[in-house]
């Protein structure tokens, strides 16, 4: 079973991927961690030294070989990564499930400004600049993260619920 996690930066994709894979006794993969891996340089690095389209050309490349090659994952894909190119197909068209973990914009910017110099596409923001940046940037991209499968409204859902409700919709 392939199981890919999308949805906004911050929205738990990597935390709950990960317990997600432990309890279904799953393999991991972190989409960001896994190019890092690859390229053996920080994603902030690959963006500030080639830009966003070379690092959009290589995510596809890995988001594909990892699909392809991978059997019983559990995927954490980066913010952006359903928005770019035919990502999103390739996701529904390989994985068995995507699940898009949805998160209000005051929560998605409670979570952010703490992580800010983090996050690539946010680190030269203002911290009262961030509510209107995510709320316009989710709006570009929810149509994408809309074709996931299922999606599961996050709010302040305590981890173990969350993984319990993924858990109905997968098994």
């Amino acid at each position: 079973m392939k199981v890919v996690l999308v949805g906004y930066m911050a929205s738990g994709k990597t935390s709950v991927g990960k317990l997600l894979a432990q309890e279904l006794d799953m393999e991991f993969i972190d989409l960001d961690d896994h190019i890092e891996n690859e390229l053996q340089k920080p994603v902030k690095d690959i963006f500030a030294e080639k830009g966003e389209i070379h690092f959009r050309r290589v995510e596809h490349e890995m988001l594909r070989t990892v699909l392809n090659r991978k059997k019983n994952i559990v995927l954490s894909t980066g913010g952006g990564t359903p928005c770019y190119g035919n990502n999103m197909d390739l996701i529904l068209e390989k994985s068995d499930h995507s699940i898009y973990l949805q998160l209000p914009v005051q929560i998605l910017v409670d979570r952010i400004k703490k992580e800010m110099e983090h996050r690539p596409l946010v680190s030269h923001l203002n911290v009262q600049d961030l509510p209107e940046f995510i709320g316009k940037h989710l709006f570009e991209r929810r149509p994408f993260y809309m074709k996931a499968k299922h999606t599961v409204q996050v709010g302040n859902k305590d981890v173990q619920t969350l993984l319990d409700e993924i858990k109905d919709i997968l098994l």
